[in-house]
């Protein structure tokens, strides 16, 4: 697969300490225009944190928001698994070229495939520690919020916290028993991070599961957005009424939401 160049900004890339340029990808570009989430973590997880990142990451995925990740062993790999390839971007700490770590590069390569792979290096470029701490600023600035699921103090996954907190974006995390994940529970105790205790609870504030077998193309994305009913036809005309025929939206006060 070739690399290519973005060669447009991204609105809320605007908010790293310096705008990624160039920026290079492989996939599918048009995940950049939908609702993100992204989630960091530990590369050693518990089970629990296991089976709770993915249960997560699927059901924020079915109601059309896209996971962020960062491609690693352990959190990141289960992230990416649970949303689904056609669900999720992977940001690299390397050139595209390179599948990195070799453990996943499977799973990397489905996601080139299906989804969005990006990465701040040109092809050829091998992996630098200092690189992942590009890479880590990268998906919490792709995110509309940060989700850590499990760190220990004064790892990666809590310098993404920094990141986070400097660009505003809202921090929740998994709770843990007192003695594990202490990074998490610090930012709990500090009241900087909200704890996720309800799975579909908090993914249902992205919007509800469709009941239907609506397509998830940019018409359905658009009308995650609850526009106006004007809104809509201005830009997809016919296809608005259709929708609302085949009991995929509902048109209620003047605004479109899914069904």
């Amino acid at each position: 697969m070739v690399t290519s160049q973005i060669d447009r900004r991204i609105d809320t890339l605007e908010a790293m300490r310096k705008y990624p340029e160039p920026l290079y990808y492989r996939g599918d570009i048009s995940l950049l225009e939908r609702p993100k989430v992204s989630i960091v973590g530990t590369r050693r997880p518990l089970a629990y944190t296991r089976q709770y990142t993915y249960d997560l990451a699927r059901a924020l995925s079915r109601r059309g928001v896209c996971i962020v990740s960062g491609a690693a062993m352990g959190v990141d790999a289960i992230a990416h698994q649970g949303a689904g390839a056609d669900n999720t971007i992977a940001v690299m700490a390397n050139g595209l070229d390179i599948r990195y770590p070799a453990v996943n590069a499977a799973l990397i390569g489905e996601i080139e495939t299906k989804g969005l792979v990006l990465s701040q290096f040109e092809d050829g470029r091998r992996t630098a520690n200092w690189g992942f701490v590009v890479r880590n600023e990268l998906v919490v600035a792709l995110g509309e919020v940060l989700i850590v699921a499990e760190a220990d103090e004064g790892s990666g996954s809590m310098r993404s916290v920094a990141y986070a907190q400097r660009m505003g974006r809202p921090i929740y995390v998994l709770p843990h028993a007192l003695d594990r994940s202490r990074g998490t529970n610090r930012l709990l105790a500090e009241g900087a991070a909200e704890a996720i205790y309800d799975i579909e609870a908090f993914a249902g504030r992205f919007g509800s599961v469709p009941e239907t077998a609506m397509r998830k193309d940019a018409f359905f994305y658009f009308c995650q957005g609850h526009p106006t009913l004007d809104e809509a036809v201005a830009q997809w005309g016919e296809r608005v009424y259709e929708a609302e025929l085949g009991g995929e939206i509902v048109i209620a006060d003047g605004r479109i939401r899914l069904r």
